[in-house]
């Protein structure tokens, strides 16, 4: 239990991390003026502490240390402590985490960093046990005291190395794409693949929605069988292993064996939101109907404990619930004899829980291994008939499960992530054709509109208690303008598009760099930091250069805009050599990269029958395609001069050049060599 006798700078803070550390004894403050010049001031050592609510290893570190009064009396009598949440700031986070990679060749949270009072970081790790905390913490101070030029030479040569590593360099633009280029960047990935268990061939295994977006998007073109058994044996052993919640649905934040059994188990919106994504869209391939339940029942967990009351999506839960990770999912063989009874038996096989358990302390980790058909059979049941079982057996689970105490919400909301759960509802709708989930997603875009976005189409990062205050970073600007494109070819609503186009001017004015090409991650209006970053490496979220890139490559196409694609296409020039080499931290510009070796084709649909046609096309696979419509006439130039009163018109198209126009959906399938 924390101690409410101490009350520091946090505790006018939003951020549910911060506050997290509102009653530290250590005297924080948030990232802002007053710290930075009070370590001026009073010339002491910055120790900037980065972290977020769902960190288990942040409260390790906070019980262990950041409580301990002994520990705070040593960094607030040396340093002036700041508390940052990387949710809210990844730009402080980004800039103090290449340092200490460069440091210590690895990162991650907590990230603790030391810099000079001029923000220079000098040194730094991620979690500290106690006794090697004391020991840093003291160091330092006596180097800052006693040798302090060593800490000023350390600061100059980090500083320098790490302004170094941001050049890019404008390269020739190459004037024709081929195929090979792809069949490159898969076969150097391939031997990373684990065609036994899905994913990497390695632990941890973290899903990589974007990295099975293009695989998916290289195996529909080249037809290679290896690599489409390979997506499908990942989602499936995802779906089927303990990081995804089987009773109440949602995927942790990554398995930490290469089983996908032992979850970590926080649950991220941004995993989420893409996963649903990705399944919908493999649905489509496939029409797998696990993957139909999967996003069905994801979503459900969206709905039932990620929801705003204002149509907003908050941000994460926590790993722990009463101090244990894990605790509020788990059950031993005992609890779930009791709760279900004589249909306990085919739960406890179906679900793998035993009486020894399958993890620590004869817990159980809910996790299947067969496929429902194959189990079904055992029990004489019919598939339909035991899917319904098993539904009305995590019925029972769940609501037991609400009476533990529950792992803690960060309700912050972020632009960013609500704009991938925002894409995630589009592709769900456009795959399933449920209504439901249009108009989640038409709630959060109005949400996104009134809330996050200024007239001058300047947007927020994030929202707390009726407040917007930090200025969007690039990955907001990028993913909004990705999710209204795609609400567009949803609705055939152009409010949608002519705000995605206006937030692109915008991004364009305040975040473009001409020299590189580039697209900084803060803004040209941001207060200034020791260095301002480009993102560019693809992870586990797409990087914010890749989405713009991408968005402009759409725009493009849709406005005829050749300025749009000029930039989309240098861009992709200045990172192509690095894609083959790594395809999985490039799979974002890799998709950018195959609309290159395989042009979409632009598909038109004009007349009052629009939206009808549009979902006719949609319950089949066709090619990857930028979809336009409206049931009026329209001065989008995609769609302008087209309207016909009398008859609803399909026009397929190729960087502009049309085939005659069609009217019918069947017609359309034909020029684009589908059978219907």
């Amino acid at each position: 239990m924390k101690t409410l006798e101490h009350t520091n700078n946090l505790i006018n803070e939003s951020s549910p991390y911060l506050l997290q550390h509102a009653h530290n004894p250590v005297n924080w403050y948030p990232w802002g003026e007053e710290a930075l010049k009070k370590a001026k001031v009073e010339d002491k050592i910055l120790l900037i502490s980065i972290g977020y609510s769902a960190c288990h290893w942040c409260h390790v570190m906070e019980h262990e240390s950041f409580e301990n009064e002994g520990v705070a009396e040593i960094m607030n009598r040396h340093f002036v402590c700041i508390k940052v949440d990387r949710e809210e700031r990844p730009d402080i986070d980004q800039i103090y985490m290449e340092a200490v990679q460069m440091m210590t060749g690895s990162g991650g949270w907590p990230l603790n960093c030391f810099a000079l009072p001029d923000e220079r970081p000098i040194y730094g790790g991620t979690y500290f046990q106690i006794d090697q905390w004391k020991h840093i913490l003291n160091s330092l101070a006596n180097i800052y005291g006693k040798e302090r030029q060593k800490l000023y030479t350390a600061a100059t040569n980090l500083t320098n190395s790490m302004l170094r590593a941001d050049g890019f360099e404008l390269k020739q633009i190459k004037s024709e794409y081929i195929e090979f280029e792809l069949k490159e960047i898969v076969d150097l990935w391939k031997p990373q693949f684990d065609n036994v268990e899905g994913g990497n061939n390695r632990a941890p295994k973290f899903p990589m929605p974007n990295s099975y977006e293009f695989l998916l998007i290289y195996a529909y073109h080249s037809n290679e069988t290896e690599v489409f058994e390979h997506i499908i044996k990942t989602l499936d052993k995802m779906a089927y292993g303990g990081i995804y919640d089987q009773a109440g649905g949602g995927f942790a934040r990554y398995s930490v064996d290469r089983y996908w059994k032992v979850p970590h188990f926080e649950k991220m919106l941004y995993d989420n939101s893409q996963l649903v994504s990705l399944y919908s869209h493999a649905y489509q391939r496939t029409k797998i109907e696990e993957y139909k339940r999967v996003v069905y029942q994801t979503l459900g967990f969206i709905e039932r404990e990620l929801c705003s009351s204002e149509g907003a999506f908050y941000s994460s839960l926590d790993a722990d619930s009463e101090g244990e990770e894990g605790k509020f999912y788990v059950w031993n063989k005992q609890e779930v004899d009791n709760l279900l009874g004589n249909d306990s038996d085919i739960y406890c096989q179906y679900y793998q829980v035993t009486e020894q358990g399958n993890w620590e302390h004869k817990k159980n980790i809910l996790q299947r291994k067969e496929e429902p058909a194959k189990f079904a059979e055992k029990y004489k049941f019919s598939e339909k008939d035991l899917l319904e079982k098993i539904n009305i057996l995590n019925q029972k689970v769940l609501k037991e499960r609400e009476s533990r105490i529950r792992p803690g919400l960060d309700d912050k909301v972020l632009t960013a992530w609500n704009s991938l759960m925002l894409k995630g509802y589009i592709d769900a709708y456009r795959t399933f054709n449920d209504e439901s989930f249009l108009k989640k997603a038409i709630q959060n875009a109005n949400f996104l509109t009134e809330k996050m976005m200024d007239k001058d189409f300047r947007l927020y990062r994030n929202y707390k208690n009726g407040k917007a205050s930090i200025n969007a970073f690039l990955d907001d600007c990028a993913f909004t303008i990705d999710a209204f494109i795609a609400l567009y070819q949803a609705t055939f609503e152009e409010k949608w598009l002519i705000i995605a186009q206006n937030l692109v001017e915008y991004a364009i004015i305040h975040f473009y760099d001409n020299n590189s090409a580039m697209f900084y991650y803060t803004s040209d209006i941001d207060p200034k930091l020791i260095a301002r970053k480009m993102e560019i490496n693809d992870n586990v979220i797409p990087a914010s250069n890749s989405a713009m890139a991408r968005n402009l490559f759409n725009l493009g196409h849709l406005f005829y805009n050749d300025n749009y694609l000029k930039i989309a296409e240098q861009m992709l020039q200045n990172v192509k050599d690095d894609i083959k080499m790594s395809g999985a931290y490039y799979s974002n510009w890799a998709i950018l990269l195959a609309n290159f070796v395989y042009p979409p084709h632009e598909i038109a649909i004009i007349g009052k029958n629009a939206l009808e046609f549009r979902i006719a096309l949609d319950q089949h696979q066709i090619p990857p395609s930028i979809i336009a419509g409206s049931i009026h006439k329209s001065e989008i130039p995609i769609l302008k001069d087209r309207y016909n009163e009398v008859k609803t018109t399909i026009y397929v198209c190729r960087d502009r050049v049309c085939k005659m126009p069609v009217f019918s959906v069947e017609e359309a399938l034909g020029l684009l060599e589908i059978s219907y």
